[in-house]
């Protein structure tokens, strides 16, 4: 009976807060290719708009964000042991959590989509906060898969 307790109260020890897992994502996502982030997100943003025929701007730009977040989350953990010990270790965290992790990026990418929704595409607040969720639910998903395709990059050196 006491082992049980005691393995659920180490279990609660290890569990981290809301707050703490968005820090260390944060912490994981310092260091990230973000010129080559901004770079691809505004290639395809311009190449979008062309495609569209100049004629769909919000389309574009919320595809640009949204490989801007994709490229700056995926480059930050393709590498885990290059930069500092704090940063190695939160890398380390988001590809042990890869669905934890990836709730920051898609964060960003509502955030950002959200704006653009909203004035450029002059939708309503719930249309755009509807597209704004759809596009950070598919960041959401992608980042997750690719980072829990990574997970074998961290305990390779561990």
């Amino acid at each position: 009976m006491r082992a049980g307790g005691a393995a659920r109260q180490s279990e609660a020890m290890n569990e981290i807060s809301r707050r703490d897992e968005m820090s260390l994502s944060g912490a994981a996502l310092r260091g990230a290719p973000w010129k080559a982030a901004a770079v691809g997100g505004a290639a395809v943003t311009a190449v979008g708009w062309v495609v569209s025929g100049f004629d769909d701007l919000t389309w574009a730009l919320s595809l640009g964000i949204s490989l801007f977040a994709l490229v700056a989350a995926i480059g930050s953990v393709a590498k885990p042991d290059v930069g500092d010990r704090a940063t190695r270790q939160a890398r380390q965290w988001a590809l042990r959590h890869p669905w934890r992790f990836s709730l920051l990026p898609a964060g960003i990418v509502a955030l950002l989509s959200y704006p653009v929704q909203l004035v450029i595409d002059g939708e309503g607040m719930f249309g755009a906060a509807f597209d704004a969720i759809w596009h950070g639910a598919l960041v959401y998903l992608i980042t997750g898969v690719l980072t829990f395709v990574m997970q074998g990059r961290g305990r390779e050196k561990s």
